[in-house]
C-alpha cells in the first residue's frame, strides 16, 4: 500500500507543538469530524499538540460542540484566521477573553490563499475587502485587542488600490473525502461539495507538511475513476477510515442525501405555499428585482426565501442560483445543510466559484441585512459580544451587479400582519437596525459608489436605495405611517422624495402576486 493508513487517534500524534494547521469544510459538509475528536481528546489528555494556529475558509461546526469547537481550548490553539466565526462559539469565546490572537478574513480570499501558498507566492493581491473592516486602515481584519500583527497590506498596483494577504506555509491540512485507493487517491462522489480540498492539500504538500484525509473506506488502487479523483495520492501523507458513521455524515442536518451530489435527481414542485408573513413579504418585493435567467446568489436567513416565492410563482426557472461553497443550480439547503444543493447541474471547487464571483459573474446577490448606517455601510459580522464574521459576504457584495440586501425594518419581538393589502404592525421589534454608524463595516457604501454598484435595502415597510447623498426612501408599504413607523424608528434621517411610492399591494395579499420577471 502506497499511503500510510492509521486510525483517527493515531494520526493527531503526526500534529506537532506550533503547527499551522488548515482544515477543510462549510458548516458540516466535508469535516473531518473524527480526526478533530481524536485531536481535542489527545489535547485534553496530553496537552498536546498545543499553540498551534488554525486557518480555515468557510465557518465549519454546528453552532455548538463540533467542527472546530473541538478545537476551542486553551493553549490548544494560539492564532485563528478564519472566514466565519459564528459556528464555532467556544473558538468566539476564546478570541473574546483574549486568549487567542483572532482575524476575520473575506472566506473566499482564504479560499485563493491556499492556492497562492501552493504556487509558492508570496500572498494574495485582490481588491476584496478594499473599505471593509479587513482594509488596514480600519481593522485589517483583527477582531480582539491582543491581535497586533499585521497580516493584511494596502498597496497600489498600476494606480489601483489593492490588499495583499500574506502567505504562510502550512504544516498540517485535516481534509475528508468518500474513498481513498491503496495509492492515497481521494474520491467525493458522496460529499455535497468539494470546497478547497485540493488547494490545501498542494499548499500543505508544498509546505514540506502532513497531509491527513479522512475516508468512510479505502478500495483497491486503480478502482476508482480517475475523473472522480480530488485529491492525488501524491499529495496525502495519512488516510484514517472512520469508525463511526455519525463522524462522516454528509452535513451536519443529513446523514446522506443522493440529490446532494448529483446521484438522483428529485422533484421540487411540490413545496406547499408558505404563508404571508414578514419574511415572505420582504421577499415577495425582492424577487421583483430578479431579471430573466439572472445568475444569483442568495443569503442565509430571509434570502432563502426568494427562491420559494419564484417557485410559488411558477418563476423558479427563471434564476440559476448558486453557493459560494460549489454548487451551481439547483436549490440551496438550509440552516445546518446550507452549503449542498438539492439537483445542483454542477459542483466547482470553491476557489473557483469564488473567481468567478469576484471577477462580477454574479448578476444578483440578495444577502441579510443586519444592521444599516446612514452611508449604506452595513454589518452582518459583529454585534457587542458576538462574532459572527463575513464568511463570504465581502466577495459576494462587493462584486455581484445589483446587491439587494433583505431583512426586517426592526429585530426583537416584531410582529405584523397584512390586512386587505395593507400592512399593520402588531408589535414594533425592540431593537434599530438603521443607526447612524454600524458597528463594523463589513460592506461600504462608498465602495458600492465608486464603483456603481445598484444597491437596494428591502424591508416589509420600506425600500430604500443607495445615492451619493445618502440613503433614499423609495417606497413604503400600504398602511404604514412614514412618520412612527419609519422615520421615528432611524437614528437618521434618509433622503424622503416628494414622489415617494407604495409598495405594490399584491405583495401584501395571500394570492399569489402574479409575479413577471
Amino acid at each position: 500500500m502506497g499511503v500510510r493508513l492509521l486510525d483517527a487517534e493515531e494520526a493527531v500524534k503526526l500534529i506537532p507543538d506550533n503547527a499551522t494547521v488548515a482544515t477543510g469544510g462549510f458548516v458540516g459538509i466535508g469535516v473531518p469530524e473524527e480526526v478533530e475528536i481524536a485531536l481535542e481528546k489527545r489535547f485534553l489528555e496530553t496537552g498536546s499538540p498545543k499553540n498551534l494556529t488554525l486557518v480555515y475558509a468557510a465557518g465549519q461546526g454546528d453552532g455548538k460542540d463540533k467542527g472546530l469547537n473541538h478545537l476551542g481550548h486553551e493553549k490548544l490553539v494560539k492564532k485563528v484566521i478564519g472566514g466565519h466565526w459564528g459556528l464555532a462559539p467556544k473558538l468566539q469565546k476564546l478570541a473574546l477573553e483574549n486568549k487567542i490572537q483572532a482575524y476575520n478574513l473575506p472566506q473566499g480570499v482564504i479560499s485563493h490563499m491556499f492556492r497562492d501558498v501552493a504556487a509558492g507566492k508570496p500572498g494574495t493581491i485582490t481588491h476584496v475587502g478594499l473599505k471593509t473592516f479587513i482594509d488596514p486602515r480600519l481593522q485589517g481584519g483583527k477582531i480582539n485587542e491582543v491581535t497586533k500583527e499585521d497580516i493584511v497590506k494596502l498597496i497600489e498596483l498600476e494606480g489601483q488600490e489593492y490588499l495583499f494577504y500574506k502567505a504562510f506555509p502550512v504544516d498540517v491540512a485535516l481534509l475528508r473525502g468518500t474513498y481513498a485507493d491503496e495509492n492515497g487517491n481521494i474520491s467525493m462522489e458522496e460529499e455535497a461539495v468539494s470546497l478547497e480540498a485540493l488547494s490545501i492539500a498542494a499548499a500543505c504538500k508544498n509546505s514540506g507538511g502532513k497531509v491527513i484525509v479522512q475516508v468512510k473506506k479505502v478500495v483497491k488502487s486503480g478502482s476508482l475513476d480517475p475523473k472522480l479523483i480530488k485529491i492525488p495520492g501524491i499529495y496525502v501523507d495519512t488516510v484514517v477510515v472512520i469508525e463511526n458513521e455519525e463522524n462522516h455524515m454528509q452535513t451536519y442536518g443529513t446523514k446522506y442525501d443522493s440529490s446532494y451530489c448529483g446521484k438522483t435527481f428529485i422533484p421540487v414542485d411540490s413545496m406547499k405555499p408558505l404563508s404571508l408573513n414578514e419574511r415572505k413579504i420582504i421577499a415577495r418585493r425582492a424577487a421583483m428585482e430578479l431579471i430573466p435567467k439572472a445568475i444569483v446568489n442568495l443569503g442565509i436567513g430571509v434570502p432563502e426565501v426568494i427562491a420559494m416565492v419564484a417557485n410559488e410563482e411558477g418563476k423558479g426557472d427563471q434564476m440559476v442560483l448558486t453557493v459560494e461553497a460549489g454548487p451551481i443550480g439547483g436549490v440551496p439547503g438550509g440552516g445546518l445543510d446550507f452549503g449542498a444543493s438539492t439537483n445542483p447541474e454542477a459542483i466547482l471547487d470553491q476557489p473557483y466559484q469564488f473567481d468567478f464571483y469576484d471577477g462580477g459573474g454574479l448578476d444578483l446577490a440578495f444577502l441579510g441585512l443586519a444592521q444599516c448606517d446612514s452611508k449604506g455601510n452595513i454589518n452582518v459580522s459583529k454585534f457587542g459580544p458576538k462574532i459572527a464574521g463575513c464568511g463570504g459576504f465581502i466577495n459576494i457584495t462587493q462584486n455581484a451587479k445589483k446587491v439587494v440586501y433583505c431583512g426586517t425594518f426592526t429585530a426583537g419581538g416584531l410582529r405584523v400582519k397584512t390586512e386587505d393589502g395593507k400592512l399593520i404592525i402588531e408589535k414594533e421589534g425592540k431593537v434599530k437596525k438603521f443607526v447612524n454608524e454600524v458597528e463594523q463595516i463589513t460592506f461600504s457604501g462608498d465602495y458600492a459608489i465608486e464603483n456603481k454598484t445598484p444597491v437596494l435595502y428591502i424591508t416589509e415597510r420600506a425600500v430604500f436605495q443607495l445615492s451619493e447623498e445618502g440613503l433614499i426612501l423609495k417606497e413604503i408599504a400600504p398602511g404604514v405611517d412614514l412618520q412612527r413607523d419609519i422615520l421615528d424608528l432611524m437614528d437618521f434621517k434618509p433622503i424622503v422624495p416628494n414622489d415617494l411610492k407604495k409598495m405594490d399591494e399584491r405583495i401584501f395579499k395571500e394570492e399569489l402576486m402574479g409575479l413577471t420577471i
